[in-house]
Parts: structure tokens; sequence; C-alpha cells
């Protein structure tokens, strides 16, 4: 394939490119503002419960997101099968736009949940439906490329994130945004996508593939199943979607249940450094604030860094040795970044390095998937394995709360969420089992 995959694209091409993009950079932008907000908007909301463990309940609210998100994923995987990518993708960015805008008139812990709950649902349905859409839309020489790039740019959507938290807390400290409200306004800002359904709504078309499909009578019949029962009934697609399952979960867990907590211990890490520094304590917040953008500017970086490897690495070594490199690479580094990580100068290359493994591969998925299943089933297929693991992964959730809150309790500042989270890497494990069982989709056109 040529590497420059973006030649091959007309005006149409690149229109469908950038609107599926779109929908995936905002819903990330989503899912970075809940990470990077949800301790401050639990401490709000729990101010009046004593004794509220708000790490837990971050975890809690957390695994409540990912149900969603994968109730949504398969629903909406399916109606893109049976009703057209280009209506669901439009009805899945309404969703999630509104919802995250919800989340600002949060009283309490459960209508926050529940409004979480409610944004994940439109969140799932957005991955599965956009990649169907490029997949099918561009040529067999830009798919890969195109694929790749959608992932790597939603980097962008998470570096966003980051951009919002340092404009809000401007803000806040400016006295413009009241203090502990904050949080509000960065999820506000999550309901600006509802801006793009005007574009996908008016200009957006089904890919041929699914139209010729439907003038053939070849799409799912029946009630909201039937797309499932379509994929369970042949040998070569339900193997296609256990393996598929196996392979993306194992990344989503690892992201979820692992990755994502890096932000709460560095938060005891950076306060034992600075205290050990002898920094002043009216100055040590400050620092830790500082210390915590710096090094997730850097990881998002990383992470961009290491899906444009995996995407090269899918097309020129293929996406079964891709997939190889990359767990193990999230295996090991993730095992040493937790069991070493002690100061914000760790923190600047580690959290690179990890989220080049950890959310590299995840360029992997947006190229392979696809490939897995054809146009009747495409939707489908693709939502079912990348949020098959939503669901795992709310169970890693709660199962790492546990751990850090019962099975390794402890009095030393971290550490409990040290070994939770080097117990959870045995998840990649799954993947490289896996493995062996996968078909090499590198060079084969999409099934029919």
């Amino acid at each position: 394939m040529s590497n420059r995959w973006y030649t091959q694209l007309t005006a149409y091409h690149w229109f469908v490119f950038i609107i599926a993009s779109a929908a995936w950079f905002f819903d990330c932008l989503d899912q970075r503002l809940f990470s990077l907000a949800r301790v401050e908007a639990l401490t709000a909301l729990t101010q009046s419960t004593p004794g509220a463990d708000v790490q837990a309940l971050g975890k809690q609210v957390t695994a409540y997101f990912l149900i969603g998100w994968g109730i949504g994923g398969l629903i909406f995987g399916a109606l893109g099968d049976r009703y057209g990518r280009a209506k669901m993708l439009t009805i899945t960015v309404l969703i999630y736009s509104a919802c995250t805008g919800l989340s600002y008139f949060s009283r309490t812990y459960w209508d926050f949940a529940v409004a979480r709950f409610l944004t994940g649902i439109g969140v799932g349905g957005v991955f599965g439906l956009a990649v169907a859409l490029i997949a099918e839309t561009l040529s067999e020489n830009a798919r890969s490329g195109a694929l790749g790039w959608l992932q790597i740019l939603s980097t962008v959507g998470n570096l966003s994130a980051g951009l919002v938290l340092a404009i809000i807390g401007r803000c806040v400290q400016s006295g413009f945004i009241a203090q502990g409200n904050g949080w509000r306004w960065m999820f506000l800002v999550g309901a600006l996508p509802a801006l793009l359904v005007v574009f996908t709504m008016k200009f957006l078309h089904e890919p041929e593939p699914w139209l010729r499909a439907k003038a053939e009578g070849r799409l799912p019949k029946g009630n909201i199943l039937a797309p499932y029962r379509d994929l369970l009934r042949e040998r070569r697609w339900r193997k296609n979607l256990v393996v598929g399952a196996l392979i993306s979960s194992a990344g989503v867990i690892g992201l979820w249940a692992i990755a994502e907590y890096a932000i709460d211990l560095q938060s005891k890490v950076f306060l034992q450094h600075f205290q050990q520094e002898k920094l002043p304590e009216a100055e040590i917040a400050k620092a830790i604030i500082g210390a915590k953008a710096t090094a997730y500017t850097l990881q998002m970086i990383g992470a961009a860094v290491g899906m444009w490897f995996m995407t090269k690495a899918c097309i020129v070594l293929g996406r079964k040795p891709a997939f190889a490199i990359w767990y193990t690479g999230a295996f090991v580094v993730t095992l040493f970044v937790y069991w070493t990580m002690s100061s914000p100068a760790d923190a600047y290359w580690m959290m690179p390095l990890m989220w080049f493994f950890q959310l590299g591969v995840f360029a992997g998925f947006a190229i392979y998937l696809p490939e897995l299943f054809p146009s009747s089933m495409r939707s489908t297929g693709t939502s079912f394995c990348y949020n098959l693991g939503r669901f795992a992964a709310a169970g890693g959730s709660f199962f790492s709360a546990k751990l850090a809150t019962e099975v390794y309790r402890s009095d030393v500042p971290g550490l409990q969420e040290r070994y939770a989270a080097m117990t959870m890497c045995a998840i990649f494990l799954i993947a490289l089992f896996t493995l062996p069982f996968a078909p090499e989709t590198k060079d084969q056109p999409l099934p029919e």
C-alpha cells in the first residue's frame, strides 16, 4: 500500500473521513473530560456524605459509564447494519452530546452516575459506525491508513480536554467561574458536538456496500437481535467474533481498568514527592496540577506516536505481528511504570511510553475489526468486539477498586493502587494467547 493513502481520496471521501473522525474526536474529548473532572465532581457532589471514598466512587461511576458504553455499542452496532451507518452515527452523536451537557446540572452522586451512563450509551455507538463508514466508503488502498489516522486524531480530542481543563482552571482562578464549579463547565463544553449533526444529516450518505446489501436483501431481518443471530449462524463469522472480542477487550480493559487510574496514582506520588522536596504547603497543590498537566500532555503525544507506529506495523508487518508487539510492550511497560514511578520526572517519560503501547494498540482495532465481517454484519461485529470489553472493563473497575481497598489495603500512599494495577496487567496475556487463532487480513479485500 502506498504510504500516501490520502492522495487517493476524492472530495467526498475527505468529507466522510473528516465527519467520522470528528465524531470520534468529540467522543474521545468526552471520555477524557470525564477522566479529568470525575474526582472534582464527586468531591463536590458528596460533600454532605460523611466518609465518602471519592476514589472508590470514581471507579464506580466509571463502571456505570462503561456499562452504558457497552450497551450503546451493542444496540447501535446492530441498528447501523439494519438502518444505515450515517443515520445511526447522527443519533449517537446527539445522545452523547446532550447527556454530557446534562452532567452540568448534577446535584447528587446518583444523577451524575445516571448522566454518565446515558452518555456512555451514545459514546458506545460511535466507533463501530464510524469505522464501518470509512472502511466501506474509501478504496482498499486507502482504508488502513485512514482508519489508523481516525484513531491517531482521537488523541487530539484527548489533548483538547487538557486544554479545556487549563482554560476553565484559569476562569476559576480569575473568579469568572465559581470555585468548585469548574467541573460543571467542562461537561458543558462536551455538549458542542451536537453542532456536528447539522452536517451529518444533510450531506452524509450511506456507503455503497451497505446500499448494495440492502438492494440484494442481505441485511438482517427481524428484531434487534437478528444481526447477532446471523453472525452466530456461520462458523467463520462466529470465530471472528470471538477472536476480535478477546483481542480488543484486552486493550479496552487495560485502558479503563489500569491506565486510567495512573492519574489517581500521580496525585499521591506527586504529593509525597513535593513534600519530600520541602515545597511550601501553599504551593504544593499548584505544583501537582502543573506536573499532572505536563504528564498528561506527554502521554497523549506518546499515544499518538504509538498509534502511528501501530498503523505502520499493521500495514507492513501484518495485523497479528503488530498486535503481538504492542500487547507484549503493554504488559512489560505497564508493570514497570506502576512499580517504579515515584516523581514527576519519572511520569514525564514513563507515561508516554505506557500509552505508546496501551492506547497505540487501538489503531489496530480500527484497522482490523471491520476486516473480520461482511457489509451486512460489519457494524454489528465491529461494535460487539470493541464494546464487549466495556462490560469487562466495568467489572475490572469494580475489581480494581476491591483490590485497592480490601486486598492490597495499605497505609503507604499509592501502594494499593500500584499492586491493583499490576495484578490487572494479566489481562494483556489473554490477547497474546488469542492471536494464534486469529485470521491475518493484511492485503485482503473486505469480506462479503
